[in-house]
């Protein structure tokens, strides 16, 4: 055993892939509209950040208008989303609808709920508007068929909505009108991720990637499935992959870094995590407690320490800086670093 001292990290990745609604910061003052992404993030705010989403499951590429609606009718708010993002800090808690409208897609809607000060991500997919006679698919994917795009769509509202059986009735519809559609078969995945069935999702995005092998998200879900499983060589290989493809997902690198730390690939671990970190632009500061951990691995002891540090000062309200301190305070007492 060397004298390395590693660091214990929460086995669990975070996929954010469809209808993700994640807990994170607070304040009951006034709704901001537009607001700066990091000032949000620093705060200490009630937030509610908005992902606009096309079919694919990828960045909405054109402006759309985001509204916020507490109560189901009360305006808290209405901004442009920028990068396929938009930003609100509500006036008061409670329940919220959001509504999307851009040029040349059907509108959107989601709801979300904000019982106490947190910060709450939530997607919205737009589908294109297309007319009755048409058939619509995601870029480059087989054509799907008006009445099973009809279910896909009522599928990814149900999951929007955390209705998990409306979801998986209008799944199963679906796939008796298109068997082989990679895209269902990836939101099926997704449907068994959120049921908590890792087997039945590893199945279908497993099909979805061999009939798909450019399948970005859905090599992407797999790859998040096998690295909670605890299966990291397994989920290295389509993890990659993803990023072959979609090279800008930060979600999809830090779980490929975290993956690569399990495997005792520890400078991989840490080029992987620290460019995870960077293009996340803040928007998830946990990365930066497994770029502590890879510097640590590695020897960098002083690094991983400041870094430690610079998470503590920057996010003293966080779940995880108990966790940031105690392995700080393990750094000490090692003798691996200088006392403060």
């Amino acid at each position: 055993m060397n004298s390395r001292v590693l660091l214990a990290v929460d086995r669990t990745a975070a996929f954010s892939c469809v209808v993700a609604a994640l807990l994170l910061s607070p304040q009951t003052s006034r709704a901001q509209d537009g607001i700066n992404e990091q000032k949000a993030i620093s705060g200490n705010n009630a937030t509610i950040v908005v992902n606009v989403r096309n079919s694919s499951g990828d960045p909405l590429p054109v402006g759309a208008v985001v509204k916020l609606f507490r109560n189901g009718s009360i305006p808290n708010g209405q901004t442009t989303a920028q990068g396929g993002r938009a930003i609100f800090l509500p006036r008061n808690l409670g329940d919220f609808s959001v509504v999307v409208e851009a040029t040349g897609y059907k509108p959107g809607r989601a709801s979300v709920d904000v019982p106490i000060p947190v910060r709450v991500e939530v997607d919205v997919y737009l589908q294109p508007e297309v007319d009755a006679n048409s058939t619509t698919t995601a870029p480059g994917g087989p054509l799907l068929a008006p009445k099973a795009q009809k279910e896909v769509d009522l599928a990814l509202k149900a999951l929007q909505e955390n209705a998990l059986d409306d979801a998986q009735k209008h799944l199963a519809s679906a796939v008796d009108l298109a068997p082989n559609h990679p895209d269902i078969l990836y939101l099926l995945g997704v449907l068994y991720i959120r049921r908590n069935n890792p087997v039945r999702a590893q199945e279908s995005l497993t099909k979805a990637t061999q009939l798909d092998p450019h399948h970005a998200r859905a090599l992407a879900a797999l790859g998040t499935v096998l690295s909670n499983e605890g299966k990291f060589e397994e989920a290295i290989p389509p993890l990659e992959k993803a990023l072959q493809i979609n090279p800008q997902s930060w979600e999809t690198r830090w779980t490929l870094a975290k993956a690569c730390y399990y495997q005792r690939q520890y400078e991989r671990a840490l080029k992987e995590s620290q460019s995870a970190f960077a293009a996340s632009a803040g928007r998830a500061p946990e990365i930066e407690l497994l770029v502590a951990q890879a510097l640590t691995a590695v020897g960098r002891y002083e690094e991983s320490a400041q870094t430690l540090r610079n998470f503590l000062q920057n996010h003293a309200d966080n779940a995880q800086a108990r966790t940031a301190r105690r392995w700080l305070d393990r750094l000490k007492r090692a003798g691996k670093i200088q006392s403060e």
